[in-house]
């Protein structure tokens, strides 16, 4: 795999992190528990959203100028190589709505079920730890590009960090049944919080060329920054060291084919649709 196409994908991971997670929390949007926190979360979800939007932007800037026969190795997704293979350019929608599950890179974390508020809080706040620590470390990257969309977005992900860190509190530290509904989340959901800030291959390349943060550092501080907060929660940290892998590599859980039917229904249904 060339330098062009490894950061393609390792921009590509970034930005299904950010839509797949923007979407699940979307979800709840006229379902929050009380309007307040109803609108809060589904202006996250649009925080993502606008983050998404313009790694994918980046990556499809990059692959359109790359050789076609490069091009023609990169994705399995007939929809999107059929694309590719008539001499179109990508666009973002395309890379966002053209895409199988198996060409998407986001980490299993943000595709689980919402399930209840308990289970999105702990989602939100395991996620916002990493991407916390994850942003403020790709605004000194070499790559001038993404370290300018970092810049951008880490005052919004400081935010999403303390929402959801306030409600890790206000539940574990709260009435006997929210402490045990968070408690029980934390314990079901903690086993795809590893592969956060597990280096994957294109991660690894990256790192060594300036582009990615070093993930191997920068664990210690986010798991410090995880059980500082669930000390004030009055949770205790799961124990179990096996975690569950593999979105990273395009091997997702059966929950992204349900999101992605939903998230792709129109512009497959009507191909090239424009309002």
């Amino acid at each position: 795999m060339n330098h062009s196409a490894e950061r393609i994908f390792y921009i590509l991971q970034i930005a299904d992190n950010a839509l797949i997670n923007g979407h699940r929390q979307s979800e709840w949007c006229g379902h929050g528990p009380i309007l307040e926190q109803d609108i809060a979360l589904t202006n996250i979800a649009l925080d993502h959203l606008g983050q998404a939007r313009s790694l994918y932007q980046y990556a499809a800037e990059l692959f359109n100028g790359l050789p076609m026969d490069e091009k023609q190795q990169m994705f399995a997704s007939p929809a999107l190589t059929s694309k590719i293979e008539s001499g179109e350019s990508l666009t973002e929608d395309d890379l966002a709505y053209l895409r199988d599950g198996w060409d998407f890179r986001n980490v299993l974390l943000v595709e689980q079920p919402n399930k209840d508020w308990a289970y999105t809080v702990v989602r939100s706040f395991l996620f916002d730890v990493y991407n916390y620590y994850f942003f403020k470390e790709l605004t000194n990257c070499t790559d001038l590009t993404l370290a300018s969309i970092a810049q951008k977005s880490l005052k919004e992900i400081t935010y999403h960090l303390r929402w959801s860190s306030e409600w890790m509190i206000r539940l574990g530290d709260g009435t006997e049944e929210s402490h045990n509904r968070v408690s029980a989340a934390l314990a079901d959901r903690w086993m795809f919080s590893g592969e956060l800030t597990r280096e994957s291959e294109v991660d690894m390349r990256m790192n060594e060329q300036g582009v990615a943060p070093d993930l191997s550092a920068m664990k210690p501080r986010v798991d410090s920054h995880v059980a500082e907060v669930l000390g004030e929660a009055t949770l205790k940290v799961p124990t179990g060291a096996w975690m569950q892998d593999g979105g990273k590599d395009g091997k997702h859980t059966e929950h992204l084919g349900y999101i992605l039917t939903e998230l792709q229904f129109m512009q497959r249904a009507y191909p090239g649709m424009q309002w």
